[in-house]
């Protein structure tokens, strides 16, 4: 009789030692595998413990898991990270904290350390630092399945709530504090749109358009298609002197929306400042022509000289015959600089073919604009040497052909003729043109 109730108490203390040392993982703990990459590169004997470490973990039996590992060496790369999970089991936090921390530290590249880091974390309330451990494992193991689906409920729930606050914190004109909030929605989600956006908004009233383009860059390059991302981006390029892309943006947005007036006119500021034309088809014909008309050569003159010389102040002449001129604006500018006449009843006859006599008064024009702008234009030829036999000195024109002649824009053809009332080619006043433009860059 006594040896049973012996018996009944060595039996009942072993099953209390074992219940001591044996306890349930916490609720959802997960583990893992042993990372077969780290493992191959053991001795077969460390593979051994390991394994028999893992098995005690997976089962919940921390205290026997943490004693099969304390015959490794602190040197084996899952050392700290395998006592992490054996005090996690245990309940004992901050050595489990301790040890994942010296995971992480001495061996960034094995996830085990991030993943008890990220469920300490999480279970301890500390959910930014637990989304931190889970975007480190993700890096390693981007589709991870388990790290996948915890990182993205945290991202959607934290993301919602910084944006919330931000927007709270905008509405009551606390700008600072809303800004922070914005940026806490990118650290989350460094992708979404809507935090970039805002951010640029605030940064443009604020008058810091450099500051608002790094977050239209980011909200552009994740949805390019956006008409209220292309039109602050537009704008913003714009406030920063940044005509090109600005324009680049504003064409983007004319696709989308082909009504937008805005983004109409900030295109034709934008080309004329970049020197961008809109060609009409009948520009491109000029050199086809044989004999070159009043609103060709107007246009040649301001296309090619457009970067050269400027519009003059004040209003430009009353022209009553080039509305239906497809050279109008043109017209316009280089008649205002004296350069085509108009006539004193304010026609300008667009179609009116320029002879060789006309063209010598032209370019006398020209190149007297071109003077005072600073440009310099040596003779080659003495006008004293020259002699014209088919114009007579007392000849309106005879003045301008000898300039042209001198600077050598134009010759004499036999018996020194300079054939004054020929017709003009588009080819030659084309040359005629190119020949001053190379002159003066």
């Amino acid at each position: 009789m006594v040896k049973k109730i012996s018996g009944l108490i060595i039996l009942s203390t072993l099953i209390l030692c074992s219940c001591a040392t044996f306890q349930p993982p916490p609720p959802n703990l997960y583990i893992g595998n042993l990372p077969q990459n780290t493992i191959a590169r053991l001795s077969l004997d460390e593979r051994i413990i390991l394994e028999d470490a893992w098995e005690n973990l997976k089962t919940g039996n921390g205290n026997k898991a943490r004693k099969i590992i304390s015959r490794l060496s602190r040197e084996n790369p899952l050392y700290f990270s395998a006592l992490g999970y054996s005090f996690y089991i245990l309940h004992d936090l901050q050595n489990a904290e301790d040890y994942f921390k010296a995971s992480t530290r001495e061996y960034p590249d094995i996830s085990l350390g991030h993943i008890g880091l990220a469920q300490l974390y999480q279970e301890t309330g500390r959910s930014d630092l637990a989304f931190t451990e889970y975007r480190e494992i993700l890096k390693q193991e981007p589709e991870h399945p388990w790290a996948k689906s915890k990182y993205g409920k945290i991202k959607q729930r934290k993301t919602k709530e910084a944006l919330d606050d931000a927007k709270t914190l905008f509405a009551r004109e606390e700008i600072e504090a809303a800004k922070t909030s914005y940026l806490k929605a990118l650290y989350y989600s460094p992708q979404a749109t809507e935090p970039h956006l805002a951010l640029a908004k605030i940064y443009n009233a604020e008058n810091k358009p450099k500051n608002a383009l790094v977050h239209l860059k980011a909200a552009y390059s994740n949805k390019t298609k956006d008409k209220e991302i292309l039109e602050v981006y537009g704008e913003t390029l714009f406030l920063a002197d940044e005509p090109s892309k600005s324009l680049e943006m504003y064409e983007n947005l004319l696709e989308l929306d082909p009504k937008n007036q805005k983004a109409k006119d900030r295109i034709e500021i934008l080309k004329n400042r970049l020197g961008i034309f809109e060609l009409p088809s009948q520009y491109n014909a000029i050199p086809l022509s044989d004999a070159v008309t009043k609103e060709q050569m107007a246009a040649l003159l301001d296309i090619k000289f457009k970067s050269i010389i400027e519009s003059p102040p004040g209003k430009p002449p009353i022209i009553i015959d080039i509305s239906t001129s497809w050279a109008s604006k043109y017209i316009v500018k280089i008649s205002s600089l004296g350069i085509l006449d108009v006539y004193p009843n304010h026609t300008f006859q667009p179609k009116k073919i320029i002879n060789r006599a006309e063209m010598a008064e032209t370019i006398s024009r020209l190149i007297n604009i071109l003077k005072k702008k600073g440009y310099r234009f040596i003779q080659q030829i003495p006008p004293e040497k020259i002699q014209i036999s088919d114009i007579s000195r007392d000849n309106f024109y005879y003045q301008p052909i000898i300039k042209l002649i001198s600077y050598n824009f134009a010759s004499l053809s036999p018996g020194r003729k300079f054939n004054p009332d020929r017709a003009i080619s588009g080819q030659e006043a084309i040359k005629l043109l190119d020949i001053i433009l190379a002159l003066i860059k």
